[in-house]
């Protein structure tokens, strides 16, 4: 049985000639740029004093517009595929920076970490806010980075849209597939922005078949390339019958023409472009009903005659409805195709309005936001970033936290921009606002004006569901639906460099962990050591810089160790007697207990109690008695890995008078740990979902390796003058790889006498259990 799967993609180039920009998780610097706090590397933006010339805005002149006019819109993309290039160019387009940065250079405004700059890849989400041509746009640059997927799923969880960018040569890729899915997920509409048509190898053809056959999305060609790779020099507006021509004299792509497309100059482009807006009606009349009515009534017979603002309001409704997606192309690093971009995203899109959000009639004007991401300043404390989807946010006003049930006050309101933020006086419905002053708020907690709003509002859901015949408690009804949360893969010790910097380090890593959800800490019951639970070895060494970084800690880090499982096999039962006196007071406590395997797949312990137990029993003690379960399922009895798929039945508890909860809590905690010890138990391995890219020539050699490290494998795929091998590994046997492969990018060793393997790029990799795999048979 197979849980939470997700895609590992490996790049492998041939081995006499390694293209590394192309396989590595880390692009090699061309020079290095150390970022110092709050200071920009490089970049003149628009919220420094002094910084604000003629040709540049200034963040406090941003547009307050209605909220029809706002859009909340994210970039995701697979690594590498140009996102954050994408966005700086988005940035200087609209005016709010006075240069193109560039990531190679790490003076990028998103990218604004240390650690970014130095690898060259965007570790956690930055948000923006600009204004294009009259609409307010909050844009989030994401990670495609599988180490940072949690990054990815907060950042879509309050977005309204997104733009997924695609590299051209490369189509879909594997992180592609796991961002798609989680928009899919939080149902966001999507355009596609195919990038990277200068690249060699670029193909708008197989782009557009991969994200239909992969994704299973209906692509709408809203343009056209004119030239592919070296001969890219523009492309063609389909809804319009426009060309698109840059100027090839222009050094930042601010000057391009748009002049229609005519029979005497461009004959073939034409044809072309028209057979393609014949069949973008079509497909669009396929999926409206409303504009298929248009259609028939008024321009069945002549295409041409209809009216593109038409087409475009219809395209809109179809991606609104998420039944289709619309693509464009360009070249973010050659400064093509941003200005059109920017245009679709304002243009099909939808607008906080146009998404349905249930709860928000039970909160009617009040205040409700989501607070999705906590950074750390040293200076400003916690900066919370909040969602508002009803009501006004100001400073000094004091809002209240449903999850923690606390009220905090807001000190500070900012507008964000990456690592410059301006203060503002006040942030309306549909936008997305950084505070200043919440000491307790968390990721994903739901925020209201009042513990009363709260009460209101949980009233008129329970009239709602009484109408619909629901039955929700009140939690459910008033929380908003938070993030889930993915399990650790790889853990390893951390130590602070002595006894006296402890109390440090556990506060670096209290900060870390109110960032970072995905990151796990725990204290070892054995050795006394903390252990450090992340999702890969990126995850873990980028925690480790940031703590001697910001905090300035100099840690030990242990070996990486793989984070197994473990389940048992048959139906067991045990019971057990617990009888201690302390003082004067007898605690006596009886406790039988099942332990069963499972077939849904389930991290936590299923938790049953059988009828026979007594009501009133069970109601001032079944507190005590789940912490018991809880704790004896976190360690199991084979490797000490935490134990999963099990279902827990109580079937007898007998309670002596006057026996604290503390004593039933070890009673059954003990008994539970003796029935797993009867069971037969199995460890579960995590598997890593590999894609490995290869030439044809070296296939052989791939395959073979994959082999040898007990890879199992699924299918080979053609990918124009390469194979695509698909399968899955145990991730403990391709662990070397990540450290092979960073120390030959670092030090620029030669890659030509390598294993095949080492040159591969880990992209994503995940936790992905097979319960028939038999621990002792994969240490054979």
């Amino acid at each position: 049985m197979l849980t939470n799967l997700r895609i590992f993609a490996m790049s492998h180039q041939t081995i006499p000639s390694v293209y590394i920009n192309n396989i590595c998780c880390y692009k090699i610097r061309a020079s290095l740029r150390r970022l110092k706090p709050h200071v920009p590397l490089g970049r003149n933006c628009s919220s420094l004093p002094g910084l604000i010339g003629n040709d540049i805005k200034s963040l406090h002149s941003i547009i307050n517009p209605p909220i029809a006019k706002i859009r909340n819109i994210g970039i995701m993309a697979h690594i590498d595929a140009g996102k954050t290039t994408t966005t700086e160019r988005i940035l200087y387009y609209s005016g709010y920076t006075r240069s193109l940065g560039d990531v190679d250079d790490g003076d990028t405004v998103t990218d604004f970490m240390a650690q970014e700059r130095e690898r060259g890849i965007t570790i956690q989400s930055a948000a923006v806010t600009f204004d294009w041509k009259g609409y307010r746009v909050n844009l989030i640059d994401t990670p495609g980075h599988v180490d940072f997927t949690l990054e990815v799923e907060r950042c879509l969880r309050v977005l309204d849209g997104a733009v997924a960018v695609f590299d051209a040569s490369a189509g879909v890729e594997a992180q592609t597939l796991t961002v798609w899915r989680q928009a899919d997920k939080h149902n966001i509409p999507r355009i596609c922005f195919l990038n990277k048509m200068d690249k060699t190898g670029a193909s708008f053809k197989y782009a557009v078949e991969s994200i239909r056959e992969k994704l299973k999305a209906k692509p709408l060609l809203l343009q056209l390339p004119i030239g592919e790779a070296k001969t890219f020099k523009g492309v063609v507006d389909v809804v319009t019958k426009e060309k698109l021509l840059w100027n090839c004299n222009s050094n930042d792509g601010k000057d391009f023409e748009r002049k229609p497309l005519l029979e005497m100059n461009d004959p073939e482009l034409l044809k072309e472009t028209t057979e393609a807006r014949n069949a973008l009606i079509e497909q669009v009349a396929d999926l409206d009903d409303e504009f298929a009515d248009l259609v028939l009534e008024e321009f069945s017979e002549n295409f041409d005659l209809l009216p593109a603002e038409k087409l475009q309001t219809a395209i809109h409704r179809v991606t609104l409805a998420q039944t289709a997606v619309p693509v464009l192309c360009g070249s973010a690093l050659k400064n093509k195709g941003i200005q059109p971009l920017l245009d679709a995203v304002t243009m099909y899109l939808p607008s906080p309005e146009e998404r349905n959000y249930e709860f928000l009639q039970w909160y009617k004007d009040d205040l409700c936001a989501l607070a999705f991401k906590v950074l750390h300043d040293k200076q400003r404390g916690p900066l919370v970033f909040m969602r508002i989807y009803s009501g006004t946010i100001k400073p000094q006003l004091a809002i209240h936290n449903i999850n923690g049930n606390c009220t905090e006050r807001i000190s500070r309101l900012l507008l964000p921009f990456a690592d410059q933020h301006v203060e503002i006086p006040s942030l309306t419905a549909g936008n997305i606002a950084l505070t200043v002053g919440l000491k307790h708020t968390a990721t994903g907690d739901t925020i209201v004006s009042s513990k009363s709003s709260a009460l209101a509002a949980a009233r008129r859901a329970e009239r709602e569901g009484e109408k619909q015949h629901r039955q929700n408690n009140e939690a459910e009804r008033l929380l908003l639906a938070g993030v889930e949360i993915p399990e650790p893969v790889f853990f390893c010790t951390i130590e602070p460099p002595s006894l006296s910097k402890q109390p440090d380090l556990e506060h670096a890593l209290k900060c870390l962990q109110r960032e970072d959800p995905s990151l796990k800490v725990r204290l070892d019951p054995d050795s006394g050591q903390t252990v450090l639970c992340g999702m890969g070895e990126l995850h873990i060494e980028i925690i480790h810089d940031r703590i001697k970084r910001e905090y300035g800690l100099e840690t030990y880090l242990g070996p990486l160790q793989v984070a197994y499982r473990e389940t048992i096999l048959n139906s067991v039962r045990a019971t057990d007697t617990l009888d201690r006196t302390l003082g004067d007071k007898r605690h006596l406590v009886t406790v039988e207990v099942e332990a069963r395997p499972i077939e849904t797949s389930s991290v936590m312990p299923v938790i049953e109690y059988a009828e026979s137990i007594n009501e009133g029993l069970l109601k001032v003690s079944q507190e005590a008695i789940e912490n018991g379960i809880h704790s004896a399922c976190l360690q199991g009895p084979l490797l000490g890995s935490p134990i999963q798929d099990v279902a827990i039945t109580l079937h007898s508890l007998t309670i002596h008078p006057g026996t604290s909860t503390t004593m039933i809590s070890a009673c059954v905690s003990r008994c539970v740990q003796k029935a797993l010890k009867k069971a037969d138990k199995q460890v579960l391995e995590p598997l890593m979902n590999l894609e490995v890219t290869v030439a044809r020539d070296y296939l052989s050699p791939v395959l073979a390796d994959l082999a040898q490290r007990r890879g199992n494998i699924q299918e080979i795929q053609t990918r124009q003058d390469n194979k695509v091998v698909i399968g899955f590994v145990p991730l403990a046997e391709i662990m070397v790889v990540f450290t092979m492969l960073t120390f030959a990018l670092s030090s620029k060793t030669s890659c030509q006498t390598m294993d095949p393997l080492f040159m591969v790029a880990i992209i994503s990799k995940t936790l992905v259990l097979q319960k028939n795999y038999s621990y002792f048979r994969s240490q054979a």
